[in-house]
């Protein structure tokens, strides 16, 4: 029945005389947490789970249980007193109001009797009977936490609730709102670069180098690169690109040739015969070096130069062997191979890595470099679409929903093991009180309820007994 108050002398709820501190707390059980009301109030005698201790808040909780005890206990004992009052009238003579009087007091005991039971058996055996059914929190808690987790997996973690939940708070139009601020693409931009300074701090260089140096060469070796080498060499005739290139080695090897003229006509005098006179292999070698320099001279200065429309026809054929003819591509690869197999070129690779290292930690570290700046406008820009943009909005939301619902699903027994384990763990009687600080307020007055509403129902039974019964 809701509500009775605890029988005068009976354990309440927590163990004690309705209204009274527990036989344990009054014993002065270590633990207890000076200035609370006996060991109700101790602090942490938990289970040595982290936060699971009996704070001064519960504490405080308690307080009000424990008033709310007196209360219902002390309406019993009135309503004790007034049947004892009435029947002792209705004995005496006093009259028909005096039956009326004891029937309602005597069912309001009996209401307030029978709840005081229902709410104490809730936490522990009344009176230290082991009654069956009895101190139901601290027997059937590991069941109490499995149905909990499932309750929760079944109701809050399944896979419409997550979408209706995260589609009705709109995280693409907020998330857009906040990185439209300047202020928060600013602390953004900041966080960022600290994670990619932190990052690349605690990367160890000789690893990464590793890493790159191997991931070029093997991308260098699957990758062949004479179609391409040929495309790009047919694009760069076909633009007269290279005309420049030719000038500047036409103009080199002139100067090269006037600086070096002696070193020309020597050249050519030490691959004379032995058996010429040495004046006509200086004229040979005259005549040799003002025919090159001429040559030279000519093609420097002369842009239809015969000469060059045969480096043009070369290098046109050439860009068409590299993307056609298998024996000029094999030749390209095999070239590429030795050169990447040289110690140079691999010492080369990865000290682009240290380079690259040290242009971003730079960058990261100045608020004003380019790659913040570029950042920070694009995560400005980003704000100011998803703001507005309700096709981007609705994608942003679909991957959050998608990743929240993979999340919830996969890891659904995970989450709830979570809370079943967790209670699984717990101390019964420690349990059993912090769940009776938060709770047993309300309990105590259904107890309360329960002496007024058996009254009541008492006074009535009698009423229509008599009415019926003449």
């Amino acid at each position: 029945m809701p509500g009775a108050p605890g029988a005068p002398g009976a354990p309440g709820i927590g163990g004690t005389a309705p209204g009274g501190p527990s036989r344990a707390d009054a014993a002065g059980a270590p633990g207890a947490v000076p200035g609370a009301p006996g060991g109700a109030a101790r602090a942490a005698q938990g289970t040595g789970l982290p936060g699971f201790t009996y704070t001064e808040a519960d504490a405080e909780k308690q307080r009000g249980v424990r008033r709310m005890k007196a209360t219902a206990t002390g309406l019993l004992l009135l309503v004790a007193v007034v049947f004892a009052l009435a029947t002792w009238a209705e004995n005496s003579g006093a009259g028909a109001w005096a039956g009326y009087v004891a029937a309602a007091a005597e069912a309001g005991m009996v209401g307030a009797l029978a709840d005081w039971f229902a709410v104490t058996a809730l936490f522990r055996h009344p009176l230290g009977i082991p009654i069956p059914h009895t101190a139901i929190i601290p027997h059937k808690k590991d069941q109490l936490g499995a149905s909990l987790g499932s309750f929760v997996g079944e109701n809050f973690l399944s896979e419409d609730v997550v979408r209706a939940r995260l589609r009705g708070v709109g995280i693409g139009r907020r998330l857009g709102a906040w990185l439209a601020e300047p202020a928060h693409a600013d602390r953004v931009t900041a966080e960022l670069a600290t994670a990619l300074r932190g990052a690349l701090t605690v990367l160890r260089d000789s690893d990464v180098q590793a890493v790159v140096g191997e991931a070029i060469t093997r991308r260098a070796e699957a990758a062949e690169i004479a179609p391409g080498v040929g495309k790009t060499l047919q694009k760069v005739v076909a633009d007269g690109a290279h005309h420049r290139a030719v000038d500047l080695i036409c103009a080199r090897a002139h100067d090269w040739l006037v600086l070096h003229a002696d070193s020309v006509m020597d050249a050519v005098e030490g691959g004379a015969p032995g058996w010429t006179p040495r004046f006509v292999d200086r004229k040979v070698g005259e005549r040799v070096y003002r025919e090159l320099l001429r040559f030279v001279t000519e093609m420097r200065d002369m842009p239809g130069h015969p000469a060059r429309a045969a480096i043009d026809r070369f290098l046109g054929d050439f860009a068409g062997d590299l993307q056609s003819d298998t024996e000029t591509r094999e030749r390209v690869e095999r070239l590429k191979s030795e050169l990447l197999g040289r110690t140079e070129i691999q010492d080369v690779i990865a000290s682009a890595w240290s380079s690259v290292r040290d242009m971003i930690l730079a960058a990261a570290g100045d608020d004003r470099s380019e790659l913040r700046l570029r950042a920070r406008a694009s995560l400005l820009s980003l704000g100011a679409k998803l703001a507005s943009d309700a096709r981007l909005q609705s994608k942003v939301d679909g991957w959050v929903e998608d990743a929240a619902v993979y999340v919830v699903t996969t890891y659904r027994t995970e989450i709830t093991s979570l809370i079943s384990d967790t209670v699984a763990s717990w101390d019964a009687e420690h349990t059993s009180r912090k769940i009776e600080a938060h709770i047993g307020r309300d309990l105590q007055f259904i107890r309360i309820n329960g002496t007024v509403v058996g009254a009541l129902a008492g006074l009535a039974i009698h009423t229509v007994a008599h009415a019926f019964g003449g």
